[in-house]
């Protein structure tokens, strides 16, 4: 896909994964009003969906007049009727809320100091090899000094991705496969084509491809309880807390996403991406092979990639896997991410380690929102929360990281008892 097709991508895949099946016509591909109410239009998810994702709404619109059919009649099939208007449209004042308050303006400096630390780290870990040797311990701190840049470099590409700190699109389509390619070896296209479906529909199965766990898992209640009546046992689901640790956080990305990313762009002929994660492994390559030879530095790139990847799962796990994860429901945007996500408590430590992930909630709501401000818009969120009797959840890190555990160990005990008794 090319660099200008990325954003009318994204609202082509909200607005498809919003309306699933053949029997409801797509009629609806154009850029909504800004007022669709008091345009006589009813209020839609959909709308909420595409502006999430799109900070320029001209830019975007002029891609979807051709999609353009004719408008859905009031009385025709609509995934909308269901939805609670009075929580969409207070949701819409929220975030003209946030607009007001300059939420989505960016700070510059921020963005600029957590580039700054991410190539301090790899100019100390390239430092402690060359002063101190390849001996197993510089190795080894090595080692986790350049997976804690690759963890920062992680959380910093998912900011540009989500175009959140330049106004104009293509600055930060640039600078995000900079970071994601030259400092991560992976691929913008990959990383967008999965991200957005999983904004768009998190934890919904067979929209949302972070909860598609090609059998080696099983997820929430509904899917462990068809498993079980199916009698389906890939793997005995019923210890599968136990062996997360082994193939979940270790192999994530050494074995699975490295060996996707690099397919994916040359099964779809992803050029650019391709060359700007070849410059990584290049720079690794020349970094490292007169320290530890090639079959080395092949080992010690492996070894980075398991330690981030560590990092990476229980992160990005602790705000999703422990919550609901089913079918299709059609509820409205609010809901339904405030249904698919949680928090953690804000602290220094917390926001550093998760790239401010820790504010799960608020940046599902507000994926272009600039990180820093996230904290800023949370108490209006469980304001909003509290007033429509949606649960807000917030936990401790610590606790946060045991309910993955404690979710599968769950879903496990409902496959057993499905499979043995249903």
């Amino acid at each position: 896909m090319h660099d200008w097709a990325a954003g009318p991508f994204v609202c082509v895949c909200v607005l498809l994964a919003s309306i699933p099946t053949p029997q409801t016509p797509l009629l609806r591909a154009s850029l909504p009003p800004l007022h669709p109410a008091s345009a006589g239009h009813p209020i839609t998810g959909q709308q909420d969906a595409f502006r999430a994702f799109h900070p320029d709404l001209k830019f975007v619109g002029k891609f979807l007049k051709p999609l353009l059919i004719g408008e859905l009649a009031p009385e025709e099939p609509s995934q909308d009727h269901g939805k609670n208007s009075k929580i969409i449209e207070d949701f819409r004042a929220l975030k003209k809320t946030a607009e007001d308050m300059n939420l989505f303006k960016t700070n510059h400096v921020f963005f600029l100091l957590l580039l700054a630390h991410i190539i301090a780290l790899e100019s100390i870990a390239w430092f402690t090899v060359f002063y101190f040797g390849n001996g197993w311990i510089p190795t080894l701190i090595t080692a986790f000094v350049l997976a804690t840049s690759q963890a920062q470099a992680g959380w910093l590409q998912h900011d540009y991705g989500h175009l959140s700190v330049y106004r104009k699109p293509k600055w930060n389509h640039l600078v995000h496969k900079f970071v994601i390619g030259h400092l991560k070896g992976a691929s913008a296209n990959w990383w967008n084509h999965r991200h957005f479906q999983h904004h768009a529909k998190p934890n919904i199965f067979h929209k949302d491809p972070d909860v598609n766990m090609l059998h080696v898992f099983v997820l929430g209640e509904w899917q462990p309880i068809e498993y079980g009546k199916k009698k389906l046992k890939y793997l005995p689901y019923n210890h599968q807390h136990e062996y997360f640790f082994l193939i979940g956080p270790p192999l994530l990305i050494p074995m699975y996403f490295q060996y996707q990313i690099i397919m994916t762009m040359i099964v779809h002929k992803n050029w650019v991406d391709l060359a700007w994660a070849i410059s990584y492994y290049i720079r690794f390559f020349v970094t490292y092979i007169p320290f530890y030879g090639i079959l080395g530095a092949l080992l010690f790139l492996n070894f980075i990639r398991f330690l981030e990847s560590h990092w990476f799962v229980w992160v990005t796990q602790m705000n999703h896997i422990v919550m609901e994860i089913d079918q299709e429901a059609y509820r409205d945007w609010f809901s339904s991410q405030l249904t698919a996500t949680c928090n953690v408590e804000q602290s220094f430590f917390n926001d550093w380690f998760s790239g401010h992930l820790n504010f799960q909630i608020e940046h599902h709501l507000f994926p272009t929102m600039p990180r820093h401000n996230l904290h800023k818009i949370a108490p209006l969120v469980k304001s909003l929360c509290a007033k429509h009797g949606i649960e807000y959840q917030e936990k401790p890190l610590l606790r946060a990281l045991l309910d993955i555990i404690r979710s599968l160990r769950k879903s496990g005990k409902l496959w057993l008892d499905a499979y043995l008794h249903k």
